[in-house]
């Protein structure tokens, strides 16, 4: 089994994933209530998206293992961080099932959201100029991508922040996305993840998500990624 550096287990704990060895990728339990996010995400909305979207995308990659027999020796990061190495249903899977299961604990009650850290709050300011002018950024290049797809703050290899978005189940992990870096705070934009409730009104769905975010996790996300 190969050892994974300090910043990358922690990155993993953060997102709900399992560590290695693995025999076929898991989908961890939700870590809240599927109501718990109300009113900014609706129950149903929670329930479709765990219980039938999520867990679609794990069924189908494991599907892919006796295509790539390799994959139930990785960890579902190593597998993104050599996606061009697979075919396209490991892709939208592989991706789909990190996307997820890191947005799940992006998320958390209203009365368990933390603060931003005085660590990553000054870096914000820093390069966005304000925690308002991130969120405003943020909130555009949610609302911007046409179609289906995922908003990120990351941490480039430059080591700075920047505000990415990538299309259907893609990540910056991912080898063949055009900036990479590693993801502190995810937001999906696929209509499925709050169409029930908002409708056609994504910018309502960006508003109510900053309500719900989890800001103890990206915190530890951030100090993984900048050691």
């Amino acid at each position: 089994m190969r050892m994974l550096n300090k910043s990358l287990f922690s990155l993993m704990l953060c997102a709900g994933l399992s560590v290695p060895a693995y025999a076929e990728f898991k989908q961890a339990p939700l870590p809240y209530k599927s109501d718990a996010l109300e009113p900014a995400i609706d129950q149903k909305t929670m329930e479709i998206h765990f219980a039938k979207h999520h867990k679609a995308y794990v069924d189908n990659l494991n599907a892919q293992i006796k295509s790539y027999p390799e994959l139930d020796k990785l960890s579902i990061e190593q597998v993104q961080a050599q996606i061009s190495k697979y075919n396209s249903a490991v892709r939208n899977n592989g991706g789909g099932h990190f996307n997820h299961a890191f947005f799940w604990e992006s998320l958390a009650p209203t009365n368990k959201t933390g603060k931003v850290s005085t660590k990553l709050l000054k870096q914000i300011n820093q390069d966005f100029g304000s925690f308002e002018a991130f969120q405003d950024k943020f909130n555009q290049a949610a609302t911007g991508r046409f179609g289906s797809g995922w908003v990120w703050l990351i941490l480039n290899d430059a080591g700075q922040l920047e505000i990415v978005s990538t299309p259907n189940q893609d990540n910056p992990l991912m080898d063949i996305v055009e900036k990479k870096g590693q993801p502190l705070l995810g937001l999906d934009v696929w209509e499925h993840a709050y169409y029930l409730k908002y409708q056609n009104r994504r910018a309502d769905y960006t508003k109510a998500f900053w309500s719900v975010v989890n800001w103890n996790t990206v915190n530890q996300r951030y100090d993984a990624a900048i050691k």
